[in-house]
């Protein structure tokens, strides 16, 4: 491709000012179509963000000629059925995270887009943001020796979600996101450390459901080994009193602390002393990872998050839900 007109499928929430418009403001890429269930909801999305055509239906816009590739922004339930429309369409996918309900939809939805020739990406967009490649940078150039262990905290509130409207929301219903908020949120937490520390090779976990609010989890911990050795621990609560958004990698020469969802500081801690790094994020936080995509397209680059690592990630999630 000498540029890729791409095509939504789902304009909610997550397109309006995370990647619709990086799908626009990137290089070589322009956003042509548009759909959702509900076709005033797409006109309307099509409207205010001046794409040219809109549809109500996945089969129209996967099947419109104009159309390169296509991004599936549903929830996760539906992931699996509109990546392999796109794979019979032979047209590249880039699909939102979680990649699907589970690992072993993960491995379906490869091994038809091998099938059919055509490369599939995963929004783990921290891969490309300029405040975790410094993370990356630090552990690369041995900022904090070799690498010792990890530990990951994140707690939120239950009233973090909105419970009283008589509809939960989807993002804890298992049946629509695969698991709760922690399959939502540790997700990027457990991708990243997936890219800066390699794959994850031994899991174990437990989950609970211990306020009763919603049918998911609402608390996980779990163990895990990287296949370099490095060790690692993680709790998730979304039933605590307060926020916390923590991750800390120590090595044998220092350690790293950064959060996962806000702007907080990166902290390089040392012999030498402390640093701080404030990096702040673009307006479009998905464009940098939507241009390797881009990129990867057109024959200039790779993109960094494909379908095997974010098949990865859910295999973890999947592990320490199950208890394994």
């Amino acid at each position: 491709m000498r540029s890729v007109r791409w095509g939504i499928v789902g304009c909610g929430d997550v397109t309006e000012v995370k990647s619709g418009p990086a799908l626009q403001q990137a290089t070589s890429s322009e956003l042509v179509a548009v759909m959702r269930r509900t076709g005033e909801l797409a006109k309307d999305y099509a409207q205010r963000h001046g794409v040219p055509r809109w549809h109500d239906s996945a089969e129209a816009l996967i099947g419109d000629p104009d159309v390169d590739a296509i991004y599936v922004a549903t929830p996760p339930s539906s992931h699996k059925l509109y990546t392999l429309l796109a794979a019979q369409a032979g047209k590249p996918v880039y699909v939102e995270k979680p990649m699907a309900l589970n690992h072993g939809e993960c491995q379906l939805m490869i091994q038809a887009c091998q099938q059919a020739g055509v490369p599939l990406f995963v929004a783990y967009y921290r891969r490309s943001l300029a405040r975790f490649l410094k993370i990356k940078e630090l552990i690369d150039t041995g900022a904090i020796g070799k690498v010792r262990f990890v530990t990951v905290t994140l707690s939120l509130p239950s009233v973090h979600l909105d419970l009283r409207t008589g509809t939960l929301p989807w993002r804890v219903r298992p049946q629509i996101a695969g698991g709760g908020l922690f399959v939502d949120l540790a997700s990027h937490q457990l991708d990243f450390l997936d890219y800066v520390l390699g794959p994850i090779r031994d899991v174990r976990g437990l989950a609970a459901n211990q306020a009763g609010l919603y049918p998911a989890e609402d608390i996980v911990t779990g163990t895990f080994r990287f296949e370099s050795g490095v060790q690692g621990t993680g709790t998730w609560c979304f039933t605590a009193p307060n926020s916390c958004d923590r991750t800390e990698i120590v090595g044998s020469e220092g350690r790293i602390t950064y959060s996962t969802y806000d702007s907080e500081p990166v902290i390089l801690a040392t012999a030498k002393g402390r640093q701080e790094f404030r990096i702040s994020y673009p307006p479009h936080v998905q464009q940098p990872l939507i241009q390797t995509v881009v990129d990867a397209l057109t024959g200039k680059g790779t993109c960094p998050s494909t379908g095997e690592s974010a098949a990865r990630t859910s295999r973890v999630m999947d592990q320490m839900l199950s208890g394994t």
